[in-house]
């Protein structure tokens, strides 16, 4: 496997890590390639929870824009076939895994960076960490996913703010405005993000997945529409091995095994 990305295998659960520290972990096609055979790979084995993160000072400076630099090329770049090619499957990935995935922001998260750790089911930063929808510096757009999580997560005058400004946000402003769950001092991060990731791995994986998909259907219905869509996944997981060892285990007073299995 290439070097551009680490993968720690804790059996129930997987660690990677993007590695590209000498260009803050930016975005080449080698890189793509690896991470999305990691998470399918994830994906095929069932593993039960993800960790995503950074190597060195930051998280992801998004696009290598070495390898999309309009005067080394004769015409100009086809920027849409980079997303349909490479971000937007990895983006699409990331949002149908069962799996909770877990984004540990260490540092600067920038342009599709910051877009790749809002795809997560929850992000955790240091407080050194500063998100950057740094798009419009070079003239485009925020891509993989930015125009959709910024105005579903924090309204539309605060996501044209941030998307025509370029302006950074540090991490305790991330999460007094919702964009993030919860900043760590940065010592602490990385830890506090496997802590959790070992807890979701050893829990009810079956009622964590219809969690996902129903919080993520609710963005199109109504809610006498969602009520229906609640009852199917709540019906899901009430079937599931889980479900029964939960409920034992409240009754008996212990602590549940939950075996994340349908």
């Amino acid at each position: 496997m290439s070097d551009t990305i680490l993968v720690t295998d804790h059996a129930e659960w997987i660690e990677i890590s993007l590695n590209r520290p000498d260009k803050l972990n930016s975005f080449n096609d080698e890189m793509h390639l690896v991470l999305r055979k990691a998470l399918e790979d994830a994906k095929a084995r069932n593993i039960r929870a993800v960790l995503l993160t950074g190597s060195g000072r930051g998280f992801c400076a998004g696009q290598d824009l070495g390898d999309r630099d309009p005067s080394k090329m004769k015409t100009p770049p086809n920027l849409a076939e980079t997303l349909t090619t490479f971000y937007n499957p990895l983006i699409r990935l990331i949002r149908s895994l069962d799996a909770p995935v877990i984004c540990a922001v260490n540092g600067v998260a920038a342009g599709a960076g910051a877009n790749l750790a809002l795809a997560c089911d929850i992000v955790l930063t240091s407080d050194k960490a500063k998100f950057i929808q740094s798009f419009a510096n070079v003239g485009l757009i925020p891509d993989a996913g930015g125009t959709w999580s910024l105005t579903h997560l924090l309204g539309e005058a605060r996501a044209k703010g941030l998307a025509l400004t370029a302006q950074p946000i540090t991490a305790e402003q991330a999460e007094d405005w919702g964009l993030i769950w919860k900043t760590y001092p940065h010592e602490e991060l990385i830890d506090e993000a496997r802590k959790l990731s070992e807890r979701l791995a050893n829990g009810p994986t079956v009622g964590f997945s219809n969690i996902k998909k129903a919080i993520h259907a609710s963005r199109s219905n109504t809610m006498d529409e969602h009520l229906d869509v609640e009852a199917n996944f709540q019906k899901t997981c009430g079937e599931s091995p889980d479900y029964a060892e939960g409920v034992s285990a409240f009754l008996e007073k212990r602590k549940p095994n939950f075996t994340g299995k349908l």
